[in-house]
């Protein structure tokens, strides 16, 4: 990977090696505070993705017969490795993704955690042993990789996603091919040099890096991947889901969200709104698990958004350096004006703008909305920025039905003191994840991460991703 002092040159790493595009073509990535060139990466073809398919597949057929302790030493490696470039990594997620300081630490101690708990996974592979009808027959269940895992990711927590879903899929003697967000290329190529350095075998871990629209299919359609996980929006993961079912290919995938939080007249206010704040201006909004919908009953509802609105108004927008900053700029042209245009609609349309709703630079207020109608597009579909919306309701069962009143299924919460209310609205609720008292945004290496509907097909997680990447076979033996 050549790299410069100005701009970056990134290259693809396929079989072990640092290449240019098959075209020698390269594409821009942009800072997204001030759309400065950050790096010139190369631009892959189907040609490039086909090469990174062929490399993997060939490191299967040796890597699926590394030990436990080695696959295990590896990824702890890594972890090491990791910790020795914090600040490489740091200034990646600082400035290709526009992280403020404080959510890159968080991705980076979470994605440490990820690499170790994967370390973990190593040696729990196991079947089981099965009763038999026939007599002296001794029967028993294993588990082997599938071969090469195909890995899609975003640009919103590259490091989280990169290291969770690359490293469960080597833990358990799955090759990979990683095709990163075309907006986060450097940060999964920095992965990929620490996974080389840490001495994994050549071959394991290749990432090709370009336009997903126009190499996407080229890698989740291929005859020998034999997985494919994908985050990102709904659409394109029909897409892929499609292209999966015609080939029979196995997934998982972790799509778009509009998760709704209740907060009940007996919620403890003075925990329950800064925790809401986090939920939804983290990373300025741009996470698939931020908070969008509050429903809130009217005996609060006043005080609630009063609250909401007074910390609002001084969440930080400075320096992405500065430990006091949260609001990120949003990633592109593209989506800012998604942004602006969702904000434009409701306002028009009636809606009430309690704070926020204005730009400094590439970054949107955080924005507060009241008044929100179903004919608003913000009401149902995924805004992806800065902005949510606060909603009255008379009773819990109001605030549940509202609730469930989306195509979307990922994260949800709700703040009361009445644990019957609260386990009856996680029994009820349409989502994959359910928070008590604690804001829509969380996870951890093990837990199954996912949703239901427009938000996803399977779970992510150690577990989830063990069982999802490995194939049961059935053996007997008769004595």
């Amino acid at each position: 990977m050549k790299t410069n002092t100005a701009v970056k040159t990134l290259q693809h790493f396929i079989g072990g090696e640092w290449v240019d595009a098959e075209t020698n073509a390269t594409f821009e990535v942009l800072n997204p505070l001030d759309d400065s060139l950050y790096a010139n990466a190369a631009k892959g073809t189907g040609g490039d993705m086909r090469k990174a398919v062929a490399a993997a597949k060939s490191a299967f057929s040796g890597y699926r017969e590394t030990l436990p302790k080695d696959r295990e030493r590896w990824l702890l490696r890594v972890a090491e490795i990791m910790e020795a470039r914090k600040a490489e990594l740091l200034d990646c997620l600082i400035d290709e993704i526009g992280s403020p300081i404080q959510k890159a630490m968080f991705e980076f101690e979470k994605g440490l955690t990820m690499v170790r708990a994967a370390a973990g996974l190593c040696r729990n592979v196991r079947g089981e042993t099965i009763p038999s009808d026939a007599p002296g027959k001794f029967s028993m269940s294993i588990r082997e990789p599938l071969g090469v895992v195909a890995v899609i990711t975003p640009f919103n927590v590259p490091l989280i996603k990169t290291t969770r879903l690359v490293a469960n899929a080597l833990a358990v003697g799955n090759t990979v091919v990683h095709l990163p967000s075309e907006m986060a290329p450097h940060l999964s190529l920095l992965f990929a040099s620490i996974v080389a350095e840490a001495g994994f075998p050549e071959g394991t871990y290749n990432v090709v890096t370009g336009y997903g629209h126009e190499i996407g299919d080229a890698l989740t359609g291929h005859k020998d991947v034999d997985f494919v996980t994908f985050t990102g929006s709904s659409v394109i993961g029909q897409h892929i889901n499609e292209i999966c079912a015609r080939n029979k290919t196995r997934n998982t995938l972790e799509l778009g969200g509009k998760s709704p939080t209740l907060v009940m007249a007996d919620a403890d206010l003075d925990k329950a709104v800064p925790l809401a704040a986090r939920s939804i201006f983290m990373f300025g909004g741009q996470a698939c698990i931020g908070s969008s919908r509050f429903y809130v009953e009217r005996p609060v509802y006043d005080e609630f958004v009063k609250r909401f609105a007074m910390i609002t108004s001084k969440v930080g927008m400075g320096d992405l350096r500065d430990p006091n900053t949260v609001i990120a700029p949003i990633i592109s042209q593209r989506q800012r004006q998604r942004v602006k245009d969702h904000i434009a609609d409701a306002v028009a349309k009636g809606a009430t703008i309690v704070t926020g709703g204005e730009w400094e630079g590439n970054r949107c207020q955080p924005t507060l909305m009241t008044g929100v109608t179903e004919e608003m597009t913000v009401c149902k579909s995924e805004t992806f920025g800065p902005v949510t919306s606060i909603y009255p309701i008379d009773s819990y069962e109001e605030g549940l039905e509202k609730a469930n009143d989306t195509d979307y299924g990922l994260s949800s919460a709700i703040f009361t003191k009445n644990i019957d209310r609260a386990f009856h609205f996680a029994r009820n609720i349409g989502a994959g994840m359910c928070h008590i008292n604690g804001p829509t945004i969380h996870d951890e290496a093990h837990v199954p991460f996912g949703g239901n509907g427009e938000s996803g097909v399977g779970r992510e997680g150690t577990d989830a991703d063990m069982e999802a990447m490995t194939e049961l076979k059935w053996v007997t033996i008769q004595l």
